[in-house]
């Protein structure tokens, strides 16, 4: 089937779209950064710090019960702002460690990632993961390396770690000149212009930029520093290679920002780089290249979140549009389904604010009322049969065995299950003797999360049994007889997943290692996409 045509106020529209994540390490600041890019968009008029637990205020982005009591994001937020003639949609993903399948989903519905470093602590194992999930799809990577207002390493030792530790090419955009309290601003290498900082501005002014590298004022401001800047700046005019827009593109080269987000020192920058530099909306593989102007309506449902608003018991699908444009009220194809689906009332997200959309295209994330005809991974469109790819689960290392305190609960904790389960909270894996239900995630603090969720959204007080399980993988098979015959032989450990898919359960590492010896021909694997369905056990 040919593709449809372009539409000429679809290019438009599309072009000024700019869809991004911001991705980092747990206490990077990335929710400060998220926040402050609001406040110079002009989404919100007041920016403060995040101060963890003992807040009295909370980010903007952070809006479950858990969240503001710990002081870390556990969920993906979205949110839509206006800036210099373009709509920008920003996805503020979970940067805590156990919370790092969430982020994964979320990238696959982004067109570009702002990843925050820590200029104190340098590449952290967190950001090592996320950037192997941008690198899967070519992201493209904007660095900001934050902090610069405390004491922190040489940022010539933070440019070497980037480039040996994540395998990617960094090209220096602006230099700081000191740091900690001497930290008094940077030198923008494209524009040579020195950027004073003076913390607690919410504004920078035209008087605090300083015009060339050069300039006799620069000797006057700082005597002390001005002959390191500019032996920095020539050193790494000379060691770097210049900015290049077309390996940024291909993801192969990162432009390197530094600053201080909570002095909302570098923010301006960032944001300029994602209007200038950032990519609009791309096509996406949907079985065939869909283009973001073809007129008929696409997309994908990459995150469902269940009880953002507790009083009504809601779930919202959240669901990236790939091409065409919504409109209220519009019919569209359910393909899993096979049937019709009215878009009724979508929603367009500013934080924990939802209000109704009446217009959004191609790179616009809406929010869809959702009671449960919608998973994961599921496509939309306006009749063509397609099948967005790129939408990951991740083998889980961390096992538990739910069982309600009192037996009566167990229809409402395998429906909550169920439900949390489909949202991507954890994984729910069935073992094939027993019926045991059994949860799987990738770090300890979802167990917390999902025992806060089922305690107060469906009452259940569940227990939470350790097993001895050290890894899971999901299992393909040559043909129908050595299926049977590792059915038989494998029996005590195989477990179904939610779409009924046969799951290998490993004690340990030897057990794996021997059964991957054993099972030459059979296909053990640590992703599969969702919706793929593998051979049945």
């Amino acid at each position: 089937m040919p593709a449809p045509p372009l539409k000429p106020d679809l290019e438009h529209d599309v072009a000024r779209r700019r869809t991004f994540a911001i991705i980092s390490h747990p206490d990077a600041g990335k929710t400060t950064l998220t926040e402050k890019l609001l406040l110079f968009g002009g989404a919100i008029q007041l920016a403060g710090a995040v101060k963890a637990r003992r807040a009295s205020r909370h980010a903007t982005s952070d809006w479950m019960d858990v969240e503001k009591q710990r002081g870390i994001s556990v969920t993906s937020s979205v949110m839509q702002f206006e800036y210099a003639g373009h709509t920008i949609n920003l996805l503020d993903t979970p940067g805590h460690e156990d919370f790092s399948e969430d982020t994964y989903r979320v990238l696959t519905a982004v067109d570009a990632a702002v990843m925050v470093i820590d200029a104190a602590k340098g590449v952290e194992a967190q950001t090592i993961k996320l950037l192997e999930v941008c690198r899967l799809r070519n992201t493209p990577i904007i660095t900001f390396v934050n902090k610069l207002d405390r004491e922190v390493r040489p940022p010539v030792k933070l440019l070497e770690e980037i480039e040996g530790t994540l395998r990617l090419d960094c090209a220096p955009i602006t230099w700081p000149i000191g740091m900690g309290k001497s930290f008094r601003g940077v030198y923008h290498l494209l524009t040579e212009r020195l950027l004073r900082f003076q913390a607690g501005e919410e504004r920078r002014t035209e008087a605090e930029v300083v015009e060339g590298l050069d300039n006799p004022r620069l000797d006057e401001l700082y005597p002390d520093q001005v002959a390191e800047l500019r032996s920095d700046v020539e050193l790494i005019r000379d060691a770097s290679p210049p900015f290049e827009i077309d390996r940024f593109l291909a993801g192969r080269q990162s432009p390197v920002f530094f600053g201080s987000g909570i002095n909302n020192f570098g923010v301006q920058e960032i944001l300029q780089a994602l209007i200038d530099w950032a990519p609009p909306p791309q096509p996406r593989d949907g079985g065939r290249p869909v283009h973001p102007a073809e007129g008929p309506f696409t997309g994908f449902v990459f995150k469902i979140q269940a009880n953002m608003d507790p009083k009504h018991r809601d779930r919202i699908a959240f669901f990236r549009i790939c091409s065409g444009r919504y409109r209220p009220g519009m019919k569209v194809r359910h393909l899993r389904l096979g049937r019709d689906l009215k878009l009724g009332n979508a929603l367009t997200f500013m934080a924990n604010e939802r209000v109704s959309s009446e217009d959004a295209v191609a790179g616009d994330i809406i929010g869809i009322h959702n009671h449960g005809q919608l998973q994961i991974g599921d496509t939309l469109t306006e009749g063509e049969v397609l099948q967005f790819k790129g939408i990951p689960y991740f083998a889980p290392e961390l096992f538990r065995a739910a069982r309600p305190r009192d037996p009566m609960k167990s229809k409402q904790l395998q429906k909550g299950l169920q439900e949390l389960g489909e949202e991507g909270a954890i994984q729910v894996l069935v073992a094939r003797q027993g019926a045991q239900m059994l949860l799987g995630a990738v770090g300890r603090l979802q167990f917390e999360i999902v025992a806060h969720r089922l305690a107060g959204e469906y009452g259940v007080d569940a227990v939470y049994d350790a097993v001895d399980i050290f890894t899971a993988r999901w299992l393909t098979f040559p043909d129908d007889a050595t299926r049977r015959k590792f059915e038989r032989d494998e029996a005590a450990s195989l477990a179904r997943d939610v779409d009924d898919n046969p799951v290998f359960l490993a004690a340990n590492k030897y057990n794996l290692k021997l059964t991957l010896e054993r099972w030459p021909t059979v296909g053990f694997r640590e992703t599969r996409e969702h919706g793929e369905k593998l051979a049945a056990a």
